[in-house]
């Protein structure tokens, strides 16, 4: 079947471009047009959504008149929701959510068209990646036992702060915690496994996740300092992890978008130093977290040069067969 917003990548796996062909990124930018053909579909039983691609502050960003925010508030099209992954195993009715954002309402809903929700997988304690929890609590969801998965000091966090202490405390979330490095059985066609990361930890200590299904392997990290950590290179990290898909930080195009920050200090790799780590790259290299000043959120030199190199932009409905 041939579909509007087909995108084609080849895989991680040395000689599988032709297979690769078979395993597509699925991009539709509205939620209810993805879901009339992929909700139960048995071609893709296990698969990762992209519930949202944009950094913390979303887009538009509050107090903010760059060319971005501005377009956007102009034009509700042009909104984007904050970084968020789904996944889902149909086979086993359930779905897990990575990252419960400000967004996490409209996120949920698309989400649990799917399956129901059997879990929240956390990344760490900054403002994008963990308020959604609030509506899990009495005034809203009223959840019971739902199960949230949290690095040992991420669960101390929200053990020993409010208002998120009262969710544990109430018996609306049940903390559960993970070891990076280890991995963790979601489901029969779903594996997962933290990944330590550098990043700002402020509150919490900050990981990645390595989402393994029944064929292929997606690498989903939001948020880092700088790519250093993996070794030899990103690149090589990847294939030796069997990475087929990879999203990854994209939050500053150049230093030059915050005129008066120091980026120093709220550091992230810039798209220009991941793009010449991971060019040409036989894995799916997908960017996510842009901040609301970058200049990929519109067609350009820019997008233009990156998608040249093999890479590209995440979109909000983005569909990955596992």
């Amino acid at each position: 079947m041939k579909m509007a917003g087909y995108v084609a990548q080849e895989t991680c796996k040395p000689g599988n471009r032709a297979d690769s062909l078979t395993h597509p990124v699925y991009r539709f930018p509205g939620f209810p047009v993805y879901q009339r053909y992929f909700q139960n579909n048995p071609q893709m039983p296990t698969r990762a959504i992209l519930l949202g691609v944009a950094q913390d502050g979303g887009l538009p960003q509050p107090g903010c008149n760059c060319p971005n925010c501005t377009a956007a508030r102009a034009n509700p099209a042009l909104r984007q929701r904050v970084v968020s992954l789904g996944l889902v195993d149909e086979t086993a009715d359930r779905a897990w959510l990575i990252d419960p954002t400000p967004d996490f309402p409209a996120q949920y809903d698309a989400l649990t068209a799917r399956a129901p929700l059997a879990g929240i997988l956390l990344t760490h304690a900054h403002m994008g990646h963990y308020p959604g929890l609030l509506w899990l609590g009495p005034e809203a969801m009223n959840a019971r036992d739902l199960p949230l998965y949290a690095t040992p000091r991420m669960a101390a966090f929200l053990r020993t702060h409010a208002p998120w202490s009262g969710l544990v405390d109430g018996g609306h979330v049940r903390l559960v915690e993970v070891v990076p490095g280890r991995a963790l059985v979601l489901s029969a066609g779903l594996r997962v496994t933290p990944v330590a990361v550098p990043h700002r930890d402020e509150y919490s200590d900050t990981v990645a996740w390595l989402v393994r299904g029944p064929s292929r392997t997606l690498f989903y990290c939001p948020d880092i300092d700088h790519w250093r950590a993996f070794q030899p290179d990103l690149r090589a990290w990847l294939c030796h992890q069997d990475v087929d898909i990879a999203l990854v930080d994209g939050t500053f195009f150049s230093p030059d978008e915050l005129p008066g920050r120091d980026l120093a200090q709220i550091p992230h790799p810039p798209v220009r130093d991941t793009t010449a780590l991971l060019a040409e790259s036989d894995i799916q290299v997908t960017l996510i977290h842009l901040n609301h000043t970058n200049p990929l959120w519109r067609p350009g030199p820019e997008r233009a040069w990156l998608e040249t190199r093999g890479l590209r932009v995440g979109a909000q409905g983005d569909m990955w067969a596992l």
